[in-house]
Formats: structure tokens, sequence, C-alpha cells
């Protein structure tokens, strides 16, 4: 089977990613309506196939879906500046480092938590009394990484 007639099904294993995460970047128009056979079965193209490719590796790296819109704006305009695309992308990386600056707050609070809990009755347990009194945290930067 050529790439030209590709189902929804052997698409979704090309791209790795569900039948549904496709029908539903249809339905929001990032993926454009495929061909449909006589019996309305989607066939996809390669075109579309790229498309999907491109879309699922922005979202694996955590681009939104308004970041991906724009960025398959650019597609295709390959005399454009790409000025955009990368005020997009490094505003992303900002998001992500506060992201991770959030996650490494919070692993050395529990590494901490954990590391003094002895072990003992519950009653004397540091996790506990630090999960129900975030005063007692070191700090507030680690609240939803």
């Amino acid at each position: 089977m050529t790439v030209e007639s590709t189902s929804i099904g052997e698409l979704a294993e090309r791209a790795g990613c569900t039948v549904q995460i496709i029908r539903h970047y249809e339905k929001i128009g990032l993926l454009p309506e495929p061909r449909r056979t006589r019996g309305n079965r989607r066939i996809y193209s390669e075109d579309q196939a790229s498309r999907l490719v491109f879309i699922r590796h922005c979202r694996q790296l955590g681009f939104s879906l308004d970041n991906i819109r724009q960025l398959l704006s650019f597609c295709g305009q390959s005399n454009q500046s790409c000025a955009q695309v990368d005020i997009i992308a490094r505003k992303h990386l900002g998001h992500v480092q506060e992201r991770l600056a959030r996650l490494r707050s919070m692993e050395r609070e529990l590494k901490r938590m954990i590391n003094q809990c002895s072990g003992g009755k519950v009653a004397e347990c540091k996790i506990i009394e630090v999960l129900a009194d975030h005063s007692k945290c070191l700090s507030d930067d680690h609240s939803s990484a």
C-alpha cells in the first residue's frame, strides 16, 4: 500500500499516536481533512503524514496547540524570515526552564522530607508533618510544577 492511500490506522501507527488523536487534530484544524474513498474511508497523502509527524514532534517537545498552529503557518514559506519561529521556540524554552526549576525545587523538598523521616510512627512522621503544613517547606517555588 502506498503512502498516498494510507489509512488512518496505518497513519496513527506511523506517527506513534492514536486514531483519536488524528481525528482530534482534524477537528481542530491542525490536520486537513483527508480524501475519502467511495466507502467513506479516510486516506492520507504523504504531505498529511509529514504534517502529522511534525505536529507529534512538536507535542513531544511540549509545544502548545496554539504554538503548533503558529509554527505550521510558517511551513511552506521558505523565503520568509524565521525570526517569529525563533521567538516562539525561545519563549517555549523559557517556560520549560521555569518548569524544570520548579521540578528541581520539588525534588529537593521531597528528598529533605524523606531524609528527615525516621521511619517510626505516623504521629512523628516528618513527611506527613510537612505535607500538612506548607510553611514547613524550605521554599514555595515547587508549587504547580
